[in-house]
């Protein structure tokens, strides 16, 4: 078998390949493996491009993962509360003095002078009660005490005989002994019957009714021909009138016990309101306290004098009383969308160096969009404000927005 030659030519120096042929054909066959390893090459650049952004990707997928798992949250400062605040309370207003009117005798209703918002005087005459029964043991008691007299004074003339006698010895020691003895009988009966007699004379007297002090007539509840009863059987007490002395009014209070410390006995800072003068305060002052905390309000009982010239401000109204209470301790204002309500306590949550603190509060005056904190925080806390739900002690939060104390809320 005969095998082909292999030919080597050479033009213009150029060894050829007897294989290839032609430049042509070298050319062709130069190609050929060039476009592989360029498309391959192309495809490593295009693998590694793709995993290095990959990556970058990742990175910029956990650094924002990571940001959003760090909660961020507004703060603001406290406030530092006045030293003195004002707190309104509901008071109750009441005459200075209110005094029922009763009958002291059982009779009838003869005549009465004053009816209801009449300003009397002390011992004027408000009313006459007729008393027939009265008037009659009054007469008995008078005739029994004559005849008491009588015996007395017969008993009298006996003993001051039988003394002279007995100086003569006209007559026995005993015989001036019972008549000194019937003496001093009679003399205790006419005491007694004396007694009896100014008994019924009283009862005759409180046939008038008089007022017991100035004031002004606020009910009458009898009319003439009326049985009055004086209360001393069975039957209930019949009340004539109802007086009062308004020229001065006593509000009562009742003081929280948290400011119960700050009520001062001549405090002067404490003015009344009434629904019925809107923005007008009458100036009043704290006169006198229970000093004591009521078991049952736990509150401090505290009366406020207001002088009522002219009679302008009537007893039995609902007034608000104004209080100037000064701080025992250091308290703090804060907005009340920063509180948080849980089972513990009333909290609040506090950022310091990037991290959540709950705080416990205790607190004091509600304010409305503002609540004083008495207990649990510092000055220099910042608090957060719309605090949410899942926030927790040592959680990690960025602060976003800070207020300062008066910045608008």
């Amino acid at each position: 078998m005969n095998m082909p030659q292999l030919e080597i030519r050479e033009q213009n120096g150029t060894q050829q390949s007897p294989a290839l042929g032609s430049p042509r054909k070298a050319r062709l066959w130069n190609n050929r493996w060039r476009m592989p390893l360029v498309a391959a090459a192309t495809l490593v650049a295009l693998s590694v491009s793709g995993v290095r952004s990959r990556a970058r990707d990742n990175a910029s997928v956990r650094a924002i993962t990571n940001e959003l798992a760090v909660p961020s949250v507004s703060v603001v400062l406290p406030k530092r509360a006045a030293p003195t605040q004002e707190i309104t309370l509901p008071g109750n207003v009441q005459p200075y003095i209110s005094s029922p009117i009763y009958a002291r005798t059982d009779g009838y209703l003869k005549k009465w002078y004053f009816d209801i918002g009449a300003h009397v005087k002390a011992g004027q005459l408000l009313a006459v009660i007729e008393t027939p029964e009265v008037d009659e043991q009054l007469a008995q008691a008078r005739a029994t005490l004559a005849t008491a007299q009588a015996n007395l004074h017969l008993a009298q003339i006996t003993r001051d005989r039988y003394e002279a006698l007995l100086t003569k010895h006209a007559v026995a020691q005993q015989d001036a002994d019972n008549a000194l003895g019937t003496y001093s009988a009679d003399q205790a009966s006419v005491e007694a019957d004396q007694a009896n007699v100014e008994h019924y004379q009283a009862l005759v007297s409180f046939e008038k009714v008089y007022a017991p002090f100035d004031g002004v007539i606020t009910a009458r509840n009898t009319d003439i021909g009326d049985l009055i009863n004086s209360g001393s059987n069975t039957s209930a007490k019949t009340e004539l009138f109802h007086i009062s002395q308004n020229g001065v009014l006593r509000v009562y209070v009742n003081v929280p016990e948290e400011y119960s410390q700050s009520i001062k006995v001549g405090q002067t800072a404490a003015d009344i309101a009434l629904a019925e003068f809107p923005g007008q305060k009458f100036p009043g002052k704290v006169v006198r306290t229970s000093e004591a905390i009521g078991g049952t309000t736990r509150t401090l009982l505290a009366e406020v004098d207001v002088a009522n010239l002219g009679n302008t401000l009537l007893p039995g109204s609902y007034a608000e009383v104004h209080l100037q209470t000064a701080s025992q301790s250091p308290t703090f204002l804060i907005p009340v969308n920063s509180l948080i309500f849980r089972s513990q306590h009333l909290q609040a949550g506090v950022v310091r160096n990037g991290r959540v603190e709950i705080r416990d509060l205790t607190p004091g005056h509600d304010l409305g969009t503002e609540i004083e904190v008495v207990a649990g925080l510092k000055a220099d806390d910042q608090v957060v404000v719309n605090p949410p739900d899942s926030l927790v002690s040592g959680q990690e939060v960025n602060i976003v927005q800070a207020s300062l104390p008066g910045d608008s809320q």
